[in-house]
């Protein structure tokens, strides 16, 4: 998928090459290099888990499409394209997901609504994630840039459960969070109570 130029018209109106100028425009060198990895990473988990590897490569070049933009051009779309003003109690880490996936759709055409979630949850995730879904929320935790306590068991989970991945990272940036006591967005509660408290009650019941 990474040598091919073209995406079909029906999931966004550019070329692979031209999301790429349009993303590499948009962010720093350090951050661009993070979204190539991301992309390289969630591709292989795509083949893995027999997912979509179009829509793939789409949300997962997209993902942090805004990330580097100014708070306040974050806030303003925020406020001018009727998100969820809660939202606003929160910081770019959370905004950046949400209001890329406004922005993708409006500049770019891109309508397909699993592409889209991906990109917006890919930092909080949500309770209905599907498997596109998971595969950039865990992608974006595990890409080869990264490197800290756990990183390594996320990753040979992720390449045979997708659910105990999305669970094991959920669980452990909540765990960080609260170790440095920082404000928890709702979101992550929801997602933290499908796939960590949820999974592991449905595994006492077998």
């Amino acid at each position: 998928m990474s040598e091919e130029k073209e995406y079909s018209s029906k999931n966004i109106r550019l070329t692979r090459d031209e999301l790429i100028s349009e993303m590499q425009g948009k962010m720093t060198e350090l951050r661009f290099q993070h979204v190539l990895r991301v992309e390289k990473t969630a591709l292989l988990l795509a083949k893995i888990h027999k997912v979509d590897t179009e829509k793939t490569s789409i949300a997962a070049l997209s993902h942090d499409y805004v990330k580097d933009l100014p708070d306040e051009e974050m806030r303003d779309v925020i406020i001018s394209e009727n998100m969820d003003l809660e939202l606003l109690q929160y910081g770019s880490n959370i905004w950046h997901g949400p209001v890329a996936a406004v922005l993708m759709k409006k500049r770019f055409g891109i309508n397909d609504q699993e592409i889209l979630d991906a990109i917006k949850y890919h930092t909080v995730g949500s309770p209905h994630m599907g498997s596109l879904e998971k595969i950039i929320y865990v992608a974006d935790f595990i890409e080869p840039g990264r490197n800290f306590k756990g990183i390594e068991r996320a990753r040979e989970l992720a390449k045979s459960n997708l659910d105990e991945t999305v669970g094991y990272i959920t669980e452990e940036t909540l765990n960080y969070l609260l170790k440095e006591k920082m404000r928890i967005y709702p979101g992550s509660i929801y997602t933290y109570n499908k796939w960590v408290v949820q999974l592991q009650e449905e595994k006492n019941d077998r």
